[in-house]
């Protein structure tokens, strides 16, 4: 497999996430997200997933005071899973404002970062490759994209202690 996805010193995609707040819809805008700051947006293939769920997340979450203390303004997570999915997950392991849950159920962002893989022989459907970026004011800083040609789901590259030991 291979991945032709956007690299260090390009712009990260101008596109949109549909969210949920006080029960309305609203779509979280790339202004909003990356306009002025300096963000990190982790990336993995799925809500509730194992790897997902016990390490990568967490991660971040355990980590986010470390994140902020580097000049960090906010970080996000990423996933080809709709709103409802990503908060109840979000819920289920007590995330608070630590990390903002990006859905990115049409796969608008994924397709265009050139992250999209297929992972039907898990019955997931296409989905996003597991990935970190610092990104400032829009254009990514630094990437770190786990190893595409690992058939398993590598999770070495893209962990938050990883990207705190690379933040400059």
């Amino acid at each position: 497999m291979e991945l032709n996805y956007r690299k260090q010193g390009d712009q990260v995609p101008h596109t949109s996430f549909r969210i949920r707040e006080n029960d309305e819809w609203r779509d979280m805008s790339y202004e909003e997200i990356f306009a002025g700051r300096s963000v990190v947006l982790f990336a993995l293939p799925g809500a509730f997933t194992p790897t997902c769920t016990s390490t990568h997340l967490p991660g971040f979450v355990m980590q986010a005071d470390e994140f902020h203390n580097k000049g960090i303004d906010g970080i996000y997570c990423l996933s080809v899973n709709d709103w409802f999915v990503m908060d109840a997950w979000r819920q289920s392991l007590n995330v608070g404002d630590e990390v903002t849950m990006l859905p990115d159920g049409n796969m608008d962002f994924t397709d265009q970062m050139g992250m999209l893989v297929e992972k039907r022989n898990l019955g997931f459907g296409e989905r996003s490759w597991r990935y970190a970026m610092i990104v400032r004011d829009g254009v990514i800083a630094s990437i770190f994209v786990e190893d595409i040609n690992d058939p398993g789901d590598p999770f070495e590259v893209s962990s938050a202690p990883y990207l705190l030991e690379h933040l400059s």
